[in-house]
C-alpha cells in the first residue's frame, strides 16, 4: 500500500468512531451513562471479528475498520460520565487520567500480543488473538459496574435533547476546550496511526533483524509511557491547576512532533527514548482536556457535549493520518521524507496550546 493508503484505513476507523462517540453521548444522557457502556459494550467487543475473517485488501480493509471504530464509541464517552458523576472534583482529574492510562495499556497490550503472535502466525492468526481481548474488557467492566449507579440528569423543564447542541456551541468555555482537543487529538492520533511504522523503517535502516515484530514491541513499551503520562498529567491537573498542565504538556509534545521524524538516523536507543517521551507528553494532557471540559458546561447535557467534541475532535484525528501518509508519498519515504511527515502534526497541533491560553484568561 502507499502511505495514503495506509493513512486511510486508520482514518476510516476514526471516522466511524467519532461517528459512535456522537450517538452515544445522546443515549448516555437519555438513558444513562452505565447502561449505554454496557449495552454498547457488546457490539465493540463482537466486531473486530469481522476485520478478523473478511479483511482481504485495500477496500475490505477499509470498510471493515470503519465498522470496528464504529462499534467503539460506547467504552469511552460513558466512561467519561461515569467518572465525573461518581469522583469528587479534588480527585477528578487524576481518576479521568487513571482511566486514559488505561486505554493506553490497551494500546500497549494489544501491540504486545500481536508482537507475540506474529512469531508463531500470521497478520490474521494475530488480529485473532487481539481481538480476544475486548470481550475480557466488557466482562471486566460490568463485573466492576455492578453497584454503580445508572445516573440520568434532569433537564430543564421543556429543553429537548437536541436543544443541547446549540447550547455547547453557544458555551464559549466549553468551545475553547473542544478547539484545544482538536488539536491534540489531530497530533496523538497520528502519532498513534504512524509511530509503529516509523519504528519499523527505521529499524528497517539500521538494519535490525525481525523488524516490523521487534517494532510492534517497542511501539508497545511507548504507550507503557503512556499509562505514566496519563497519571503524572491528571495528578498535576489536581495539584497545580488544568488549564497550566495542558500548557505544559502540549507544548513539551509540540517540540517532538517537529523533531523526532528528523531522529530516524540516530541510533535506535535515541529513537526509542524520544518515543516513549513523546507518547508521554502527548497523553499528559488527554485527561486534563476531559475534565475540563466536564467543569465547563452543566451536567445534563455533558454527554451531548462530548459528542460534539468527538465530532470535531476526532474529525482531525480522521484526517492528521492521511496528512501524513500524503506527505510520506510525496517527499519520499527515506529519513527526509519521515522528518516532513511529523512535522504535519506539529502544524496541526499549533492553535491548542493558543485556544488553551484563551481560555485561561476567560477564567
Amino acid at each position: 500500500m502507499s502511505g495514503r493508503e495506509a493513512g486511510m484505513i486508520q482514518a476510516a476507523f476514526h471516522l466511524g468512531y467519532l461517528t459512535s462517540l456522537f450517538v452515544v453521548g445522546f443515549i448516555a444522557d437519555q438513558f444513562g451513562a452505565k447502561r449505554a457502556y454496557i449495552l454498547s459494550g457488546v457490539a465493540a467487543f463482537a466486531s473486530p471479528w469481522a476485520f478478523v475473517l473478511f479483511a482481504d485488501g485495500f477496500w475490505s480493509a477499509l470498510w471493515l475498520h470503519a465498522f470496528t471504530g464504529l462499534c467503539q464509541g460506547g467504552t469511552y464517552t460513558p466512561a467519561l460520565a461515569l467518572i465525573n458523576d461518581n469522583v469528587g472534583r479534588e480527585r477528578r482529574g487524576r481518576a479521568m487520567g487513571y482511566f486514559i492510562g488505561a486505554s493506553s495499556a490497551g494500546y500497549a497490550m494489544c501491540l504486545g500480543v500481536a508482537a507475540l503472535a506474529l512469531r508463531f502466525t500470521d497478520w490474521r492468526g494475530a488480529l485473532a488473538a487481539v481481538a480476544v481481548l475486548p470481550l475480557v474488557a466488557w466482562l471486566a467492566g460490568v463485573a466492576v459496574l455492578r453497584t454503580t449507579p445508572n445516573t440520568v440528569h434532569a433537564r430543564p423543564a421543556g429543553e429537548s435533547l437536541f436543544a443541547s447542541i446549540p447550547a455547547v456551541i453557544r458555551n464559549r468555555k466549553g468551545m475553547l476546550s473542544i478547539w484545544a482537543y482538536t488539536c491534540h487529538n489531530w497530533e496523538l492520533l497520528g502519532l498513534w496511526a504512524w509511530l509503529p511504522a516509523f519504528l519499523t523503517a527505521a529499524f528497517v535502516l539500521h538494519g535490525v533483524e525481525g523488524a516490523a515484530s521487534v517494532a510492534l514491541a517497542f511501539s508497545a513499551l511507548t504507550y507503557v509511557a503512556n499509562i505514566g503520562g496519563s497519571i503524572a498529567g491528571g495528578t498535576m491537573a489536581d495539584r497545580w491547576g488544568r488549564l497550566p498542565t495542558i500548557l505544559v504538556w502540549s507544548s513539551v509534545s509540540l517540540v517532538l512532533s517537529f523533531t523526532i521524524g528528523w531522529m530516524m538516523v540516530l541510533p535506535v536507543t535515541v529513537l526509542i527514548v524520544a518515543a516513549c517521551v513523546y507518547n508521554f507528553a502527548a497523553i499528559a494532557d488527554s485527561s486534563t482536556h476531559s475534565t475540563v471540559l466536564a467543569e465547563s458546561v452543566p451536567a445534563h447535557y455533558l454527554g451531548v457535549a462530548y459528542a460534539v467534541r468527538s465530532v470535531v475532535g476526532f474529525g482531525g484525528g480522521v484526517v492528521s493520518p492521511v496528512v501524513f501518509g500524503w506527505a510520506l508519498d510525496v517527499f519520499s519515504r527515506e529519513p527526509m521524507g519521515w522528518g516532513f511527515a511529523w512535522m504535519t502534526l506539529g502544524l496541526g497541533a499549533l492553535l491548542g496550546p493558543m485556544a488553551t491560553y484563551r481560555l485561561y484568561r476567560l477564567r
